[in-house]
């Protein structure tokens, strides 16, 4: 083992909320940062181009992603489901489509509710403005002088701008260019996705916002390419963090804290690694065990996605710039008044749709997501090796509420087809297809379907009892000196696309860690 090294705090993961992390206990307090990083820098161009066939060519196997698929999953006839992770600065902001959406306030309600003071919707609005330039209308609800940099679609297809007077035919509220879903509204109007982009159109993710400008802070150190393998353990607290770089094996000394914000499948892995996840587990693969916590790696949550598909006329499918422009929110089933919105509609001026539907010439894409999902599941060891994957099993659609909305999304898009708005765009239906009509040809249909939006959380659950992983100040309960930021430690799922919920969750980290710490 090489030379130790010592340091205030070592942060794991240069993601959404590490770089967040990182950045702020540099730039804020004089304290020693390390920061660990499994990928490398931000260098690929695709990464900063606007264009979508660039966003679409970090997707997938390769140096910028960790690699995962689900288990086959019994819910989907037995599909396994590849799963984006970004492996690289910003992690899987680096890679994202770009879409900001915060989630709905009622989200932050239900978080402090289930017994987690300090997160309800007025304790972290002040963190999303913090993190954020709202490139658009002045209000109470945006930020103005944060990192990251936020815009309005403004190019949106011919046929996205169609959503508008389609949703009003259906009996949605027609936004407008000036309505901001991320403020104090959120369901039943049609919207323009705001973006994380700069304002010359390259990607604004928690690598450039954070990290490019922390790097000359004399007391951050940035260590890529490393893999951290455990974190070591004496009398109860956490000490520091083993990683392997360059084929050697290192080590850093944490004086004070140590913050793992490797995300929902690599935190888990991380604390089960060290001892810290259910005995019998860990047992099983030859880990002695430092504390006994069944919830590591349970709670498992993720958005589910479906196309609904259409051939066109009147535009060119290459016009699309972003993979979602237009969209809106609304209720499904039996949902309440106070809960979150559970269908997302997303509508995209390209086909996005599999291969074995596809046909020759333009098209575009309803997409409903389903925001507030039952089926839950697990991530799990599949070794005591670090290099090794851990085994993901989400359960997606074993809760029939799930396939239910779906159906729900299905109808509601295929009425927006048909509305007088899309008569000179709608050309004939590719998916489902004029095939799938009856319930059992749609429930197939979704079941062959359905994929992910790449959105995992849950999997070191924020919270008070047994069922809880970290505590409302996110401290790892059963030991000392560590903590987890990121989305494994949402206790549910925010309605809308995570990373700007991520984002928060490290700005507010950020003030508990430097607040605990007396600095």
């Amino acid at each position: 083992m090489a030379a130790e090294e010592g340091y205030d705090f070592v942060v794991v993961g240069a993601g959404s909320a590490g770089s967040v992390v990182a950045h702020r206990l540099a730039s804020r307090t004089a304290a020693r940062v390390l920061l660990v990083e499994a990928g490398g820098p931000d260098l690929r161009p695709e990464i900063h181009d606007q264009a979508l066939s660039g966003v679409l060519s970090l997707w997938g196997p390769g140096e910028l992603d960790w690699g995962y698929a689900t288990e086959p999953q019994p819910g989907l006839g037995g599909r396994v489901v590849p799963i984006a992770r970004g492996k690289v600065w910003g992690g899987s902001s680096s890679i994202n489509a770009m879409l900001h959406v915060r989630g709905n306030r009622r989200d932050f309600e239900r978080w402090a509710a289930l017994g987690n003071e300090g997160w309800g919707y007025r304790d972290v609005l002040p963190y999303f403005r913090r993190s954020e330039t709202f490139r658009g209308q002045a209000s109470d609800y945006r930020g103005t002088e944060g990192p990251v940099s936020v815009l309005t679609h403004a190019e949106a297809t011919p046929v996205s701008r169609a959503l508008f007077a389609a949703g009003a035919e259906i009996g949605l509220r027609d936004g407008g260019a000036a309505f901001d879903y991320n403020a104090a509204e959120q369901e039943d109007t049609v919207f323009f996705y705001q973006s994380t982009k700069n304002p010359d159109l390259t990607r604004s993710s928690s690598a450039t916002a954070y990290l490019h400008p922390a790097l000359d802070l004399p007391n951050l150190t940035v260590r890529d390419r490393s893999l951290a393998t455990r974190l070591t353990v004496a009398g109860g607290r956490v000490t520091g963090l083993a990683y392997v770089r360059d084929g050697r094996y290192e080590y850093a000394r944490a004086e004070r804290e140590v913050i793992v914000c490797a995300g929902a499948f690599e935190s888990p892995h991380l604390l089960m690694l060290s001892g810290i996840g259910p005995a019998g587990q860990l047992r099983r693969h030859g880990i002695g065990v430092v504390a006994d916590l069944p919830a590591v790696g349970a709670n498992l949550q993720d958005h589910m996605i479906l196309p609904v598909a259409y051939l066109s006329t009147g535009f060119r499918d290459a016009e699309a710039t972003l993979i979602a422009e237009t969209g809106f929110f609304v209720r499904t089933g039996d949902q309440a008044a106070e809960e979150p919105p559970g269908l997302q509609m997303n509508l995209g001026g390209l086909k996005f749709v599999p291969p074995d539907l596809d046909q020759d010439g333009p098209g575009f894409t309803f997409a409903p997501v389903i925001t507030q999902p039952r089926s839950t599941g697990s991530v799990r060891l599949t070794s005591g090796d670090p290099a090794e994957r851990m085994a993901v099993d989400p359960g997606y659609l074993t809760d029939r509420a799930d396939v239910e909305s779906f159906l729900e999304g299905v109808e509601t898009a295929r009425a927006l087809a048909a509305s007088r708005a899309f008569e000179p765009f709608a050309k004939a239906e590719i998916a489902p297809g004029p095939h799938a009509r009856t319930r059992a040809e749609l429930i197939a249909y979704v079941r062959g379907y359905a994929g992910t939006l790449w959105h995992p959380v849950g999997t070191c659950r924020m919270g008070t009892g047994e069922d809880a992983v970290v505590d409302p100040r996110l401290r790892v309960r059963g030991v000392d000196g560590l903590r987890v930021a990121d989305a494994s430690v949402m206790p549910r799922i925010v309605a809308g696309n995570t990373n700007a919920a991520t984002l928060m969750i490290g700005e507010k980290a950020a003030d508990m860690v430097i607040a605990d710490s007396g600095l």
